[in-house]
């Protein structure tokens, strides 16, 4: 049976997202404005992974987004690149008012590329965008790098809440398309029952040799 994509069924998906980039670029606080909307000016570095999740409507579907927040600082690298294999898409964040950070992106992009999924989907954020006084990277050359790498690139500020609501949906809404249609496709190919109204895009990160919801290094859920 051939699925049509405007069938007016509710598809859960769980697209698992990942944060990544230097310590203090402000991934926590991305994360905690689009899932709860809330900032904390005290906020610590993360330690290891942690972990939050929201539903979002995209082309009349709901999408639940499972975001994983990894910690930045070099001792943690081994736990928080076990996450990307898990991945279907990514944030790289830097901090617009931090020349360094932006120079780090590029050892980010690589690493993520080397543990990725090749079909993972890359956004380019440049936070901190309130601190324009600061400015220490310029827009255009962020958004020829990120062209350059076949990234979508975007400009926030967690701290009043600018484009961070539409980072996170147009980077849901890029994989949900490209990941629907292969599920669409793949199912008319091969499966003549009747279509399912939940539909699972991918199944949340685990840690070699571990089972389903440990998280090593970070709070309980």
């Amino acid at each position: 049976m051939k699925i049509n994509p405007r069938d007016d069924l509710t598809y859960v998906s769980h697209n698992t997202l990942v944060l990544i980039g230097d310590s203090g670029v402000g991934k926590s606080n991305l994360l905690s404005r689009f899932t709860r909307n809330e900032f904390n000016l005290e906020s610590k570095s993360t330690i290891g992974v942690e972990f939050a999740t929201r539903s979002i409507q995209v082309d009349g579907k709901t999408i639940k987004a499972q975001i994983w927040d990894t910690a930045g600082q070099e001792r943690y690298r081994a736990i928080t690149s076990a996450y990307y294999r898990g991945a279907v898409g990514a944030l790289l964040v830097y901090d617009i008012a931090k020349h360094l950070t932006y120079e780090n992106v590029e050892r980010w992009l690589k690493e993520l590329r080397d543990h990725a999924d090749n079909n993972i989907v890359i956004m380019l954020v440049g936070n901190k965008s309130d601190l324009r006084h600061l400015r220490a990277v310029p827009t255009d050359e962020a958004r020829a790098f990120a062209e350059k790498n076949t990234l979508s690139f975007i400009e926030t500020s967690a701290l009043d809440s600018t484009n961070v609501e539409e980072a996170f949906k147009n980077i849901l809404t890029e994989i949900y398309r490209i990941v629907s249609q292969k599920q669409i496709s793949d199912r008319s190919g091969h499966d003549d029952s009747p279509g399912n109204n939940v539909v699972d895009i991918s199944v949340p990160p685990t840690m070699d040799g571990q089972k389903g919801n440990k998280l090593p290094c970070c709070q309980s859920l």
